[in-house]
């Protein structure tokens, strides 16, 4: 099922990403969501993302219903490993996903998700460092 390609046009989420974890999130639009083949696993995955047609960055994307949160509704975020200057509401997002590293965990407290989300980082960082990856970032699906 991977590598995956996806686009959508960037939306307002809640919120809670900068404001609360200190790891802001662009959330893809409904139709990208709803676009994803049905056994697609929810979760924590890496690989690279692109805002409208621009450089191609690193990124972590949570998949899912945010247990932690208890959502109701299921989400595509991806943070990107790389700090942007302003928003990018109703910009394109196309994402690259490459590999996947863990299963949702409703956390006991915003601490242990913060830790868990450094973690991915870290090993997201990692992973896109192996050869395998690289070739993704030059990828014909990045340019429009």
């Amino acid at each position: 099922m991977l590598p995956y390609f996806a686009k959508g046009q960037v939306i307002k989420g809640f919120g809670r990403g900068s404001r609360d974890l200190g790891c802001p999130t662009a959330n893809l639009s409904r139709d990208a969501v709803e676009a994803l083949p049905e056994d697609f696993k929810t979760g924590v995955y890496f690989g690279y993302a692109s805002v409208d047609s621009g450089k191609v960055y690193k990124m972590v994307m949570s998949l899912g219903w945010n247990p932690f949160y208890n959502n109701e509704t299921k989400t595509m975020e991806i943070h990107i490993l790389h700090e942007f200057e302003s928003d990018f509401y109703d910009k394109e997002l196309r994402v690259a996903v490459l590999g996947y590293m863990r299963q949702e965990k409703k956390f006991g407290s915003v601490n242990e998700l913060i830790d868990a989300i450094k973690d991915d980082i870290l090993q997201a960082k990692n992973e896109l460092n192996a050869s395998e990856f690289v070739i993704y970032r030059n990828h014909s699906f990045f340019i429009k």
